[in-house]
């Protein structure tokens, strides 16, 4: 009996019902939408990481650092046993890092500078465009950002300079013979990428690397030596903790969202009581109790919840399919890592049940509270009150 009242009050109430419901609708879908757009960057910029960079996982030389280069120079030997059994089977291939500078346009310029062998297919980069340049001192392989800020195009040659393992200064010309465009800015920014044997021969380090890169599904070795494995959870640790520090942002959002619900709906529970306190007392006093008054209004409070998770589906369904679909434009272009982080021209979220289920249990729970506050008078008036409109809220 209580469902059928509860239904034709909100009925009843006509447009202040469905302006509640879609509030709350609308606060479904925003939520929805910005923690999918989260998981969508979290997604995004591991796929990215481990189709250009990642592979299966890496074994480090244990002197190596990546975010400080003075560890360069010391960070590099020959790979252990089992580790070039893998490379020999090309299963795996090796990276030999160190620092360097280089001089476009009479410019020094630091960077990075990595052996890479160019007939690789394990990770996506083009370093196949380092072969086939014997007439060239050193092939070099850059990206779209490193040669904006060098202001180098293909074919333009410049000096690069290096320390050896004699720690001996040495310097030649480098000619840059493809510019890549990769959404991972950390194979560009500050890079270049050269074929690893004349890396080797350039720095005195014959057969050695600082890295090597394995394919996916690999078991782990056995010999390995004192290098330490690393594995795609640990390699892609400082885009998680990017994106975890900005999500309370978010979570700021999702409150200022849930509190435009709630007040919605704890309004229209007050306002309902207030107007409705004949109704009230004639239902008290035709012997409904207390309890089942409250449990009405608390009702009422519920199936506002029901409807707009039936609304959101109508309404804003079409709108997040599409979203999942062709993505979401953010405006601004991140594609230089500007951002920090490896972030899509269209950032396309990702839904899971699990998303869409936790966000309509607590955001029901809410409701059903908001509504169940102001309820919690009615225990309190009496029925003679309530008949003669003396209703306090």
């Amino acid at each position: 009996m209580l469902f059928k009242i509860a239904i034709k009050n909100l009925l009843g109430a006509k447009l202040r019902t469905w302006l509640n419901v879609f509030v709350t609708a609308l606060s479904f879908f925003m939520i929805i939408l910005f923690s999918a757009m989260y998981d969508g960057m979290r997604e995004h910029a591991k796929q990215v990481t481990i189709d250009t960079e990642i592979a299966g996982g890496a074994y480090w030389h244990p002197e190596y650092d990546p975010l400080d280069p003075m560890t360069f120079e010391d960070a590099h030997s020959a790979l252990p046993g089992d580790v070039q059994l893998l490379v020999d089977q090309k299963k795996a291939f090796p990276v030999l890092v160190s620092q360097a500078s280089i001089y476009p346009g009479g410019r020094i310029m630091p960077v990075i500078m990595k052996g890479i062998p160019p007939g690789q297919n394990i990770v996506n980069m083009p370093t196949d465009a380092l072969s086939g340049h014997d007439d060239i001192a050193i092939p070099v392989l850059i990206g779209k950002g490193m040669a904006s800020d060098t202001k180098l195009n293909i074919g333009d040659s410049f000096t690069i300079r290096w320390l050896d393992t004699d720690r001996t200064y040495d310097a030649d010309e480098g000619t840059v013979v493809h510019i890549m465009d990769t959404e991972n800015f950390k194979l560009d920014m500050s890079h270049i990428w050269i074929p690893l044997k004349k890396a080797q021969t350039m720095l005195a380090m014959e057969g050695e690397g600082t890295y090597v890169t394995y394919e996916k599904g690999l078991p782990p070795v056995q010999d390995k030596g004192d290098w330490i494995p690393r594995d795609v959870k640990y390699l892609i640790r400082d885009m998680e903790a990017l994106i975890e520090a900005d999500e309370p942002n978010a979570a700021i959002m999702y409150i200022i969202l849930l509190c435009f619900a709630a007040m919605g709906i704890f309004n229209a529970q007050v306002l309902s009581i207030f107007r409705r306190g004949r109704e009230i007392g004639t239902l008290m006093a035709l012997g409904m109790t207390r309890t089942r008054v409250v449990g009405l209004f608390t009702l009422e409070g519920g199936l506002n919840a029901f409807l707009a998770a039936i609304m959101t589906v109508i309404l804003f369904g079409p709108l997040l399919w599409y979203f999942g679909n062709n993505g979401i434009w953010l405006g601004v272009d991140y594609s230089d890592g500007a951002m920090g982080i490896i972030v899509e021209k269209y950032l396309i979220p990702v839904y899971s049940v699990g998303l869409v289920v936790t966000t309509t249990i607590i955001v029901s729970i809410i409701v059903l509270i908001v509504s169940y506050l102001p309820s919690r008078r009615i225990a309190r008036m009496k029925p003679t009150d309530a008949l003669r409109g003396k209703v306090t809220v």
